[in-house]
């Protein structure tokens, strides 16, 4: 059998009700729905006449939120609506799989008279196929079973591209192993599996870090199994989980200094680990700190409080603060409410320009309004970003021109080659008085939301199988 390409899925393996005859998707339906959005597939719903009404209405309004098809396999004109489907979807006499809960389904012979596979779902003997029929236990099971079907096996996405790759969702709800046998690499996000952080279990910020049950038996897998390729392996992520350690990296940007160009710098910045040290004030003034001043916990990504965060204007405001210990206090650098965000894919770098957070000014006379109190807020959720009254439009292009683009480029090569990753991001501002360059963050597997697809998914690609390359041979 060749690659899948399309996937028609019967009710029966999405749909139950909440016991009051209310219908809603069954458990997993609603990841697996949301990974085959994006996997290159063609996919649709299908029931039969006996579906009631309130269900067959939730089921093609579930299609519809997808962009999924939706066929009825009893209505009179059923084998013309199945071949429109397969007109629609461009793949007729290709591989496509038929999913379904019923073992003794009629629509099966209509299947097999156009070279589909049924798969079952439910038997509990695990992935068992002949010529008409592959079972499968769980629902979960079935986009594992989509890529270990297709000729060619790699990374991206789930239906071979002409790069020869194929993105296999992994699941921690099923044994890894059994997932992991027909993988050649492993591209993760760790950052989303980390439950918790102690910074007082052990002097070694990356000892404090605990990852979620599948996230360890995964790193127990590729310590098993080195034939098995971890693109950015976690050992050359922690670095970007930790504030500290990203700001000591980044002092070492003046090495890239050149005469003629601007400034490329880091912030100034100081660790605490109370806000009520008795020569707080002292360090403030040897870290060359002065107000105001951003406030950061330690552990950049992960948990709940990463992002929670402060600005402050005053020595006093330390004391109305409640931002995790320990902590990094940063300097605040007027940038004209405008932050340039890079973004590394392998050998690539992109860049895109955003509205940050207004000048000091600005955030000081909100603050002198609510009674002179620190700014507060989430920098994923709340951040208070400059609003058009203080952001000028005619001041952007002279801004944007501004920016050092080759001298950045540099700093991404740079940091490439000290963390030994494939895919990172860091954010760039431009200080208003200095033209200083200063990065302000560093992130691991950014969105790259501001990067056209036309763009970033080549390079993703391309970024990916070159790592596995290099990887293998080392």
């Amino acid at each position: 059998m060749g690659a899948v390409r399309g996937v028609l899925l019967d009710e029966s393996v999405l749909l139950s009700d909440d016991g009051s005859g209310n219908p809603r998707l069954k458990p997993g339906a609603e990841v697996l729905l949301r990974r085959l959005r994006y996997s290159n597939l063609r996919v649709g719903f299908c029931h039969h006449e006996d579906l009631s009404a309130v269900k067959a209405i939730f089921l093609q309004n579930t299609a519809r939120i997808y962009s999924f098809s939706c066929i009825s396999l009893d209505a009179p004109d059923a084998k013309y609506l199945f071949n429109q489907l397969l007109l629609d979807w461009g793949i007729a006499g290709d591989s496509c799989f038929y999913v379904t809960s019923k073992r003794h389904d009629v629509f099966t012979h209509e299947i097999q008279n156009q070279g589909w596979l049924t798969v079952c779902v439910g038997v509990d003997s695990g992935s068992v196929m002949n010529k008409e029929f592959l079972f499968i236990s769980k629902l979960e099971e079935l986009l594992l079973t989509v890529c270990s079907l297709s000729k060619k096996r790699g990374a991206l996405p789930m239906y071979p591209t002409q790069n020869g790759l194929i993105f296999v969702p992994l699941t921690f709800d099923i044994p890894l192993l059994s997932q992991l046998q027909d993988v050649d690499a492993v591209l993760h996000k760790a950052t989303d599996e980390i439950v918790d952080f102690n910074p007082h279990i052990s002097t070694h910020f990356s000892h404090g870090i605990s990852f979620s049950k599948g996230m360890q038996e995964l790193e127990r897998f590729i310590q098993d199994h080195p034939e098995c390729c971890m693109i950015d392996p976690l050992n050359n992520i922690y670095p970007l989980l930790d504030r500290y350690n990203i700001q000591q990296l980044l002092l070492g940007l003046q090495e890239l200094n050149m005469k003629d160009h601007c400034r490329l710098r880091a912030p100034h910045f100081l660790k605490i680990d109370n806000f009520h040290e008795p020569n707080l004030r002292d360090q403030l003034s040897e870290a060359n700190l002065s107000f105001p001043i951003i406030v950061k916990p330690q552990i950049a990504c992960g948990v709940g409080d990463a992002h929670s965060m402060a600005l402050v204007f005053k020595f006093e405001d330390f004391k109305e603060i409640c931002v995790p210990l320990p902590a990094i206090l940063q300097e605040y650098v007027d940038h004209g409410s405008l932050i340039f965000k890079f973004y590394v894919l392998g050998n690539n770098i992109f860049h895109a320009v955003k509205k940050s957070m207004p000048n000091a000014s600005f955030l000081k006379s909100s603050s002198e309004k609510a009674g002179s109190k620190p700014i507060i807020f989430d920098s994923l959720k709340s951040l208070p970003v400059a609003t058009d009254d203080q952001f000028s439009v005619g001041r952007l292009q002279g801004d944007i021109q501004s920016l050092d683009v080759d001298l950045v480029k540099s700093a991404a090569n740079w940091l490439k080659t000290k963390l030994d990753l494939t895919i990172f991001g860091f954010d760039v501002v431009i200080q208003e008085d200095t033209g200083d360059h200063v990065i302000v963050d560093l992130n691991y597997l950014p969105s790259f939301k501001e990067v056209p697809d036309t763009d970033a998914i080549p390079a993703f690609w391309t970024a990916i199988k070159s790592a596995y390359e290099a990887r293998k041979t080392n």
